[in-house]
């Protein structure tokens, strides 16, 4: 059986093919990047996988049987039709299932929706293929937080516009874990997940990080304008308003959700506790 993972020169992807190694074996799995080189030190079989280049996909995907489809980090407008491509391919090239990383978030109302829309109609191209699929729909990467710790102890605090809004975080280590069962265990098939930890307060997070890195950082929350204003000068337009609209989605509790992870993954998600009791930067 060959597994393959698209952009598996990303954090996530590469998390993804190494749970897979771990649940088979590096025989039996294919990094798919758009830029291989970047991908030689997962240790496995590297091809080519550019969304834009049907015709190399399908080339890439020969001999596979199970795909993972890392959502693509272009512009919402955009990854449709580059998913698409992968889909196409992967049918031309005989894979018999699919399993995508989808997100969770605010579908109306927000700068981030229009990514939560693209995904969505990701998810319902993947059902309508006509092959075997399962869809995760992440929670939001707690890594960025601990990334961004001493800007943190710089400005004292944690700023953003979730409010008391909770956030089903989760980890790329977890969720590559939860990946390769889904593409491992057929059970999965046909089953769309969320896939995040206990959901917690920008709060509570903020007490998780003081008590990793020893700080006395507060929580303090802003009004959506003013920190899309504040995310835009430090960011740009795009990525700025996106992040934006993610705490929005948060304040608007569209990341409190129903987590799924156990029946995924056949085990808990890892506790915020023992994560921050045994954190890295």
């Amino acid at each position: 059986m060959k597994i393959a993972v698209t952009a598996a020169s990303g954090q996530l992807g590469a998390a993804i093919v190494q749970a897979v190694i771990k649940q088979t074996s590096k025989d039996n799995v294919i990094a798919l990047a758009r830029t291989p080189q970047r991908a030689v030190h997962l240790g496995v079989e590297v091809r080519a996988g550019d969304y834009n280049d049907p015709a190399q996909l399908e080339h890439s995907l020969s001999g596979v049987d199970i795909l993972l489809i890392v959502s693509g980090m272009d512009a919402p407008e955009k990854r449709i039709q580059q998913h698409r491509n992968v889909i196409s391919a992967a049918k031309k090239a005989g894979v018999k299932k699919l399993v995508y990383t989808s997100v969770q978030g605010a579908e109306q109302n927000t700068a981030f929706s229009p990514v939560i829309q693209s995904n969505r109609q990701t998810e319902q191209d993947i059902r309508e293929s006509g092959l075997h699929w399962a869809i995760g729909r992440n929670g939001i990467y707690i890594e960025p937080d601990i990334e961004y710790i001493e800007s943190y102890k710089k400005l004292g605090g944690i700023f953003n516009c979730a409010a008391d809004g909770r956030c089903g975080y989760t980890t790329r280590v977890e969720l590559g874990y939860a990946y390769a069962r889904m593409l491992v265990e057929d059970k999965h098939n046909g089953q769309v997940y969320n896939l995040h930890g206990e959901a917690i307060t920008q709060s509570e997070l903020t007490n998780y990080m003081n008590m990793a890195f020893n700080t006395k950082l507060r929580f303090e929350s802003m009004s959506v304008e003013d920190y899309q204003q504040d995310r835009v000068a430090e960011l740009g337009e795009f990525i700025g308003c996106v992040i934006a609209g993610i705490y929005q989605g948060i304040r608007e509790g569209k990341s409190n959700n129903p987590s799924h992870y156990a029946q995924a993954a056949g085990r808990e998600h890892i506790s915020w506790r023992e994560y921050f009791s045994n954190v890295n930067v």
